[in-house]
């Protein structure tokens, strides 16, 4: 598997050097910061705040069990 993967990290590699288009290497340029920018500045502050108190509540203990949460929940799931 590993192989597989290198082998095609190279093709890629190759692929790249080959291409004259502008816009498709910036294409690729964004997908790559894409890739590392970290999701929590593209949520709202309500989730973050949400988050926040979930973390919160966990760290003091006030956490339900999963057969709990599946009894409350049941008719969605």
């Amino acid at each position: 598997m590993e192989a597989d993967i290198q082998n095609i990290k190279i093709e890629l590699i190759q692929w790249l050097t080959t291409l004259d288009d502008k816009s498709l290497i910036q294409k690729i340029l964004d997908l790559r910061n894409n890739q590392s920018k970290d999701w929590w500045s593209d949520i709202s502050d309500a989730e973050k705040m949400s988050l926040k108190k979930g973390i919160s509540d966990a760290d003091s203990g006030k956490l339900n069990s999963h057969s709990e949460a599946r009894k409350v929940y049941e008719e969605w799931l």
